[in-house]
C-alpha cells in the first residue's frame, strides 16, 4: 500500500489510516520503552519530552481510529505492537540515541501524514466520511509531529 498515489477508495483510505495508527503505536511503544530503559539518565526535558510523545501518539492513534471506525473498518490493538518494540528496543540507549530515535520517528510521521494527505487531496474519490475533516484531522496530526521534530532539534542542539 502506497501514499504516493491517491487514494482510490474507503478499503484503500482504511487501510491507509490503519498504518498510521501502527505507525504511532510504534512511536508510543518506543517513547515508554526509552523512558524505562535509561530513566536514571534523563533529565527532565528529556523525561518530559517521552512522556508527551507517548501521550500525543496515544492521542493521534485515537483520532485515526475514530475516523476508522467511521469507514467500519478493523483496527490493530496496540498490545500486539507493543510487545515487538519493547523486545527490540530492550536494551540500554544512551541520551544522544533516544533524542536521535525520537526525532526519526517524528519525521517519520510527520512525512507520512504529509504524503497521506496529499494522496487524499489527489483523490477524486468520494469518500465514506468528510474529506474536510478528514483532511483538517491528518493535518492536525502532521503538524503536532512537525512540532515534536522541532522540539528534538532544540534539545538536541542544546546538548552539543
Amino acid at each position: 500500500m502506497s501514499v504516493s498515489q491517491p487514494v482510490a477508495s474507503d478499503h484503500q483510505l482504511a487501510r491507509l489510516l490503519q498504518i498510521g495508527m501502527v505507525l504511532e503505536e510504534v512511536v508510543e511503544a518506543r517513547a515508554h520503552q526509552h523512558y524505562r530503559s535509561v530513566s536514571a539518565d534523563l533529565d527532565t526535558e528529556i523525561e518530559a519530552l517521552l512522556e508527551h510523545a507517548a501521550e500525543e501518539s496515544a492521542d493521534h492513534r485515537d483520532r485515526l481510529a475514530a475516523l476508522i471506525d467511521d469507514l467500519d473498518a478493523e483496527r490493530i490493538p496496540f498490545e500486539q505492537i507493543a510487545p515487538l518494540v519493547a523486545d527490540h528496543y530492550d536494551r540500554d540507549r544512551d541520551t544522544d540515541g533516544v533524542l536521535y530515535d525520537q526525532l526519526c520517528n517524528e519525521e517519520t510521521a510527520y512525512k507520512f501524514y504529509d504524503d497521506l494527505i496529499a494522496a487524499i487531496e489527489a483523490s477524486s474519490a468520494t469518500f465514506g466520511i468528510d474529506r474536510e475533516q478528514l483532511v483538517a484531522t491528518l493535518s492536525a496530526i502532521r503538524e503536532e509531529e512537525a512540532d515534536g521534530a522541532e522540539e528534538v532539534t532544540r534539545l538536541m542542539e542544546a546538548r552539543e
